[in-house]
Formats: C-alpha cells, sequence, structure tokens
C-alpha cells in the first residue's frame, strides 16, 4: 500500500517538475494575474495528491486537466460575484466619494445639458426645466402651464430626446 503511494507522489512530482510551466500559462491566459494564477497551480497540484491512490501515468492528465478546470470556474465565479459586489456597493455611494474626475465629467454633461435646453423653444424649455430642475410631474406641469398632461408629456420626450442626442454628438 505504501509503495502505491510513494510511487505515486513520485509521479505527480515529476509531472509538476515537466508542466507546471504550462499549466501557469493555461490558466494565466483565462485570468490575467500572474499571482493567483500561481496560486492555483499549486492549489490543482495538492488537490492532485488527495487522489493519488487513484491515479496512473494515463489517467494523470486528465485528473489534473479536470482538476484545473474547476478551480478556474469556482475562481471566475467567485470573481464575477465580487465584481457584481463592488458595482452595486460602487453604485450605492454618496455622490460626495465619487473621484474628482467623475466630477468634473459630470459637470461638463450638466454644462452641454443647459447649454442646449437653453436653445429649445420656449414652451418646451419651460416643461424641459420645471421637469428636470424642480423635479414636478407631468400633471403639476400641466396644471401650472395650463396645458394637457399630454401635450407636457410631448414636449418632454421631444426635448430629452433633443438633449440626448446633442449630449451625444458632443461626446
Amino acid at each position: 500500500m505504501e509503495n502505491r503511494t510513494e510511487k505515486s507522489d513520485r509521479l505527480i512530482a515529476e509531472y509538476y517538475e515537466e508542466h507546471r510551466s504550462s499549466i501557469f500559462f493555461y490558466i494565466y491566459r483565462r485570468i490575467n494575474d500572474e499571482g493567483d494564477a500561481e496560486d492555483l497551480v499549486q492549489d490543482a497540484f495538492l488537490r492532485l495528491l488527495e487522489y493519488r491512490m487513484m491515479i496512473r501515468r494515463d489517467t494523470l492528465k486528465y485528473f489534473l486537466f479536470t482538476i484545473v478546470r474547476n478551480l478556474l470556474n469556482d475562481y471566475l465565479r467567485r470573481y464575477y460575484k465580487r465584481q457584481e459586489i463592488d458595482r452595486y456597493l460602487y453604485d450605492m455611494l454618496p455622490v460626495s466619494t465619487v473621484e474628482p474626475e467623475s466630477r468634473i465629467v459630470a459637470d461638463d454633461l450638466r454644462r452641454m445639458e443647459i447649454r442646449r435646453v437653453s436653445a429649445l423653444p420656449e414652451q418646451r424649455r419651460k416643461v424641459y426645466e420645471m421637469n428636470r430642475f424642480q423635479g414636478k410631474s407631468s400633471e403639476d406641469i400641466a396644471e401650472e402651464l395650463n396645458l394637457s398632461r399630454r401635450t407636457v408629456e410631448n414636449h418632454l420626450f421631444i426635448s430629452r430626446k433633443e438633449v440626448r442626442e446633442f449630449i451625444r454628438q458632443c461626446i
């Protein structure tokens, strides 16, 4: 029994020496992180040691490939889950923690919006400003300007479309 274990350990050690770099590059190409790729290679060979009683020279390659594939899937699943959590937390951060570059871009976009809004026809401009900058609903604007709600919604639709197209051209 001990002889089989020693033989398997020697086989795994030889395979490690021969194929460690190719497995490393296989993993590295998929995750693009040198440190994590090195860790995954080590984990793969350590996990391979758990199966030492079942390993033969002709099955070693397939065992290792399956282990590496499963480790990569687990790694990528955790990575994308972490990205999703980071994106959620970033969206939840208050505006005051936004980086200065983002603030500058937002200010530029706001200036472009105001510039385009000032060029809108008077009635459309009033409706847009009341909705966008004063936070009034279509019903409130319609009542205040003595217009139908549908007319206000049409003004909002057209003005938003024009502002979006203008900003898109500027960017």
